[in-house]
């Protein structure tokens, strides 16, 4: 134990060699143990979060995990914005992602004539056996090495994975097929693997199985180089935050502008930021005014007004004038890098997902195992040649080697990935596929998500005297002069209805609180009451009846005065998606518990949840507070699901059991999820979580029928009754019906 008064540190360390959740386990116990120390690995993320003692040199935590069989490299300097350099783990995971390409690729190229010779009698030419042992060996000894590599790891360690039972069965029928072609019969010139499926004693010299070591080692090398490649972008999403931040910033020296890169920019230095462009770091506003769109941090799609004393937060946009902001943070103390760490911490706290494959090889093998020595034992004790005894106990290490074993997850999730596309669905990989099946809680983000994410006018309210046409073009024409984001939602819902606006003859803005000017001789002042008020307009009782219903929903209120009079009230609103009724009732008829969480204010909230359906709200919180959230959740024994697809839901969605963001949102949203929906319509996260257990299912059927063939023919094995082609036979017909039951989720429609 550590004294209560010793100072810890935290390091990440980046973990290679791991090739299923049980080896990231396995270090995770092996880094425990240590004095002090607590560790979290996550296998999806390839790194090591490791709480130690300040007095513990992480060189030590380092040779701990190379003692364990694994690899490990000490954190990098921080990524800046515009730094074009690659990290050495980012070069190490696309030389291990290429390595396995050309393993595989090797593999293919040189696996099917084996195959093809083994299986098809009329192609075995006199020296056939001969030839099929120069291809098959590069294809055991090379691209099988992760293989071989993991299973003496996994030796090591007393644990069996479906690496050891590849590289079992695989030596097996390749160090056999050695000794059948040099000490054997099988080396002599024309002979012949009919195709015969007789159950039948032979002489095990005569046999080869060539077909089986490299076969299993193709198909299998095939599922695991898709799944890398969809791991690894798991990383991506902090590559997405950074990113996200300005790449270079005006800032006044000397009383004139510089622009240099956002490296260079330092506390204290004043900045400039124009309309349109991000805030380059967290800062107070020097002067001027403006609306910035904060939507990135909060969700909430009202933009913020500032004015001088006003904080901004860097990567936020300016939506309206000029700012002069002061930086008061900058670099890694920024709170875009705080929530690039909320993001890390997410991803690295997510329990890893032990694959279904794993877990039942971790049963299969030790039983495989003991058959073939229990088999060996028997034969010699009934008084057998060696041999024969031999013969029998490796060919049932053989046979239990299921080839469709490599084809069940990869051609199911091939298929159902494929469907998905189809679809507008993306799923990343099939640990996202355990996740789906145990879901019962559906978390989802208010703004983009459930709603359209854009303001947009929802209500005219005209007073006694003036038609709706009337308030919305003089509304529109002026609104139309100014660059506020309401008032732009205003001129888009005036032109729908109105068609063109007029030009005004004059305007004047008037910051934080609204604009004024003359459109067709009359004067015109649209924007807070406060500013018609201040232009002694006051509002009708009706209108600030209407007014004060409104605000009490979240909606924004913009008032408008003509010639000295109250004309009415203009409603904007973020307004929800015609489809998300729908989809919440969609996610209860799965037995899913739809909660609604959003950093938008609480009315606005309640109305939105109300008019789709959703019981449970949780509101105004920022993105530290979602991760709370879905953490709280998951304490309370729920296993959470998070769509969302903002900046802001990056974090909580890498925290979530399952992930979905929506395909029209931020690039860091889409790369912290596990699943992306392509469109903007949100039942495609409950088609998304159909279409995921279908293909689980499906691949849970492959497994079974992967095993059960070979299963069955264990006995004849253990009693010597196994030949070559009934060997073929069988790794044939279960690759057959994997791959057919797989294409059954073509027709998948949700």
């Amino acid at each position: 134990m550590t004294a209560p008064d010793t100072e810890l540190t935290t390091v990440d360390l980046a973990i290679g060699g791991m090739t299923c959740a049980s080896c990231a386990n396995r270090i995770e116990r092996k880094l425990n143990r240590l004095d002090g120390v607590t560790a979290e690995v996550n296998y999806a993320t390839e790194t090591a979060h490791v709480s130690a003692p300040a007095t513990l040199n992480p060189i030590a935590l380092v040779a701990e995990i190379e003692r364990t069989g694994y690899t490990a490299r000490l954190p990098e300097p921080p990524a800046h914005a515009g730094d074009e350099t690659v990290g050495l783990a980012a070069l190490a995971a696309e030389a291990e992602l290429v390595g396995l390409a050309h393993r595989l690729i090797g593999a293919i190229a040189l696996s099917i004539p084996v195959i093809a010779l083994a299986m098809v009698p009329s192609w075995q030419f006199t020296y056939w056996q001969w030839a099929s042992l120069t291809l098959a060996a590069p294809v055991v000894v090379w691209a099988g090495w992760p293989f071989h590599r993991a299973a003496w790891i996994n030796l090591r360690h007393g644990a069996a994975t479906m690496d050891t039972l590849v590289s079992v069965g695989t030596l097996s029928a390749f160090l056999w097929s050695l000794y059948a072609l040099f000490l054997g019969s099988a080396g002599e010139p024309g002979l012949r693997h009919p195709f015969a499926l007789t159950v039948a004693r032979g002489d095990g010299a005569s046999h080869i199985y060539l077909e089986v070591a490299a076969g299993v080692i193709m198909f299998v090398l095939a599922g695991r180089y898709f799944e890398k490649r969809a791991k690894r972008a798991a990383g991506a999403a902090l590559r997405a935050l950074v990113e996200l931040g300005a790449k270079d910033v005006a800032v006044l020296r000397g009383g004139t502008e510089q622009r240099i890169p956002i490296d260079d920019l330092r506390v204290g230095d004043e900045f400039v930021v124009r309309p349109g462009e991000k805030i380059a770091t967290d800062g107070v506003v020097v002067s001027g005014t403006s609306a910035v769109d904060e939507s990135m941090l909060t969700g909430e799609s009202t933009p913020v007004e500032v004015a001088p004393g006003s904080t901004a937060t860097g990567a936020t946009v300016n939506a309206g004038g000029r700012l002069i902001v002061r930086a008061t943070r900058v670099g890694d103390a920024t709170t875009l890098a705080s929530m690039a760490h909320l993001v890390t911490q997410a991803q690295s706290g997510k329990a890893p997902v032990a694959r279904l494959a794993d877990r039942i090889a971790g049963v299969f093998v030790p039983i495989v195992i003991a058959v073939a020595v229990a088999t060996l034992g028997v034969w010699l004790g009934a008084g057998a040649g060696v041999t024969t005894a031999f013969t029998a106990a490796v060919a049932v290490l053989i046979i239990a080697c299921p080839c469709a074993l490599g084809l069940a997850t990869p051609t199911a999730l091939l298929v159902g990935t494929g469907r998905g596309a189809q679809m507008g669905i993306l799923i990343k990989g099939p640990e996202v596929l355990e996740s789906t099946r145990r879901v019962d809680t559906i978390v989802m983000d208010k703004t983009g998500t459930v709603t359209t994410g854009e303001m947009a006018l929802v209500e005219v309210l005209p007073a006694a005297g003036i038609s709706r046409a009337e308030l919305l073009r003089v509304a529109g024409a002026l609104e139309n002069a100014s660059e506020h984001p309401i008032a732009a939602a205003i001129v888009r819902g005036a032109r729908d209805e109105v068609g063109d606006v007029p030009v005004p003859d004059e305007f004047a803005s008037l910051a934080g609180s609204g604009v004024q000017g003359v459109v067709d001789g009359h004067a015109i002042v649209v924007g807070r009451p406060s500013l018609l008020a201040d232009w002694s307009i006051p509002l009708s009782p009706g209108l600030t009846d209407a007014f004060t219903a409104a605000q009490r929903r979240g909606h924004t209120v913009v008032a408008v005065g003509i010639d000295g009079k109250a004309a009415g009230l203009l409603v904007v609103a973020d307004s929800v998606k015609p489809t998300s009724g729908a989809a919440v009732a969609a996610f209860r008829e799965l037995g899913l518990t739809p909660i609604l969480l959003t950093g938008d204010n609480d009315a606005v909230a309640h109305t939105v949840a109300e008019s789709v359906g959703i019981d449970d709200v949780v509101a105004e919180v920022m993105p530290a507070d979602k991760v709370t959230v879905i953490a709280d959740l998951q304490q309370r024994g729920k296993v959470v699901a998070m769509v969302g697809d903002g900046v802001n839901d990056a974090a909580a969605l890498a925290q979530a059991d399952l992930g979905l963001a929506m395909g029209a949102g931020t690039d860091v949203a889409i790369e912290a999820s596990d699943i992306t929906l392509v469109n903007d319509d949100l039942r495609g996260a409950a088609t998304a979580i159909k279409l995921s257990r279908a293909t689980l299912s499906t691949i849970k059927t492959n497994l079974f029928w992967a095993f059960a063939y070979n299963i069955a023919a264990i006995p004849l094995a253990a009693l010597g009754l196994l030949n070559p082609m009934l060997a073929g036979a069988t790794m044939a017909f279960s690759s057959i019906f994997v791959v057919g039951n797989s294409l059954r989720l073509k027709r998948f429609t949700g």
